[in-house]
Order: structure tokens, then sequence, then C-alpha cells
């Protein structure tokens, strides 16, 4: 079912990757501190984490001095980016969420260029957002209005 609400999942995935991007990329950060600082279950976190590895967006380390860590500098990810990886798609309706679009009222549908639309710009503003962007900005969440 899609929809245009971003899971607690992809919300909880951002905060772990801005997390991340404002501390020191040379050291792994225990999932412990992650969870205090951001205010989120440990066990929660685990599944979430274990996505954003899956995907080669973290690494971990097990162990004493163990943790997680951004596998790339935080510009490198879009916020688009991660949260495909917690909802799958950013597509507002079902039949924009695989390319070829298999709905049979598609030619005859007279929403989809609005559905397209609102797609677009949702895709569009979501992949001009880095984690680095988020990150220690300080600044207004102004700047992100369209």
């Amino acid at each position: 079912m899609a929809h245009m609400m971003v899971s607690t999942k992809g919300r909880y995935a951002l905060r772990v990757m801005i997390d991340l991007a404002e501390h020191d990329q040379a050291k792994y950060i225990p999932l412990k501190e992650i969870a205090n600082r951001q205010n989120i279950s440990e066990k929660y976190l685990e599944s979430i984490v274990k996505s954003l590895t899956r995907e080669h967006f973290i690494e971990g380390l097990r162990g004493k001095g163990g943790g997680y860590r951004l596998t790339q500098d935080a510009s490198c990810y879009t916020v688009a980016d991660v949260l495909k990886i917690t909802e799958g798609s950013l597509a507002p309706i079902s039949c924009l969420q695989d390319e070829s679009n298999q709905c049979n009222r598609a030619v005859s549908c007279q929403t989809l260029p609005m559905w397209e639309g609102l797609y677009k710009v949702v895709e569009e503003c979501l992949s001009s957002i880095t984690i680095a962007d988020l990150a220690n900005t300080g600044e207004s969440a102004d700047q992100y209005i369209i």
C-alpha cells in the first residue's frame, strides 16, 4: 500500500545517519550511544542499522571499540537514498511504484499526470538534500521549503 507518510523506521534511519555524520567518522560509534542520544530503543535501532549495513551505507565492527560508521562522506547520501531503503518507494500511489505502470487505466487516467508530478517534486526535493546538509547545520529548516 503506497502512501506519502514516511514510517518511523524511515525517520529513525535518517536520525542514525545524521548522528553518525556528526561524529568522528574515523571511529566506530556504539549503537548504545546513538540510541541514548536519539532517545530510540537500542533494540529497534538494530533492525534499522541492519538495513543500512546491508545496503553498505554504514559498516559495523563488533567487540571492544566497535559500533557503526558511515562508509562514505555524509555528502554522498541523499535523504531519498536513505528513505528508499526503509520505505521501498517514494511513490505517492501504488501504480507508480514500478517503472512500467501495470494499471490498465493508465492510458485514460485523468489523475495520473498529477500524481506523476507530485512524485517528481518529492523525488527531486529529497534527492537534493544530503545527510551532510542535515547534520550540524544549525540553520532553519526553512531552506528546504520549495
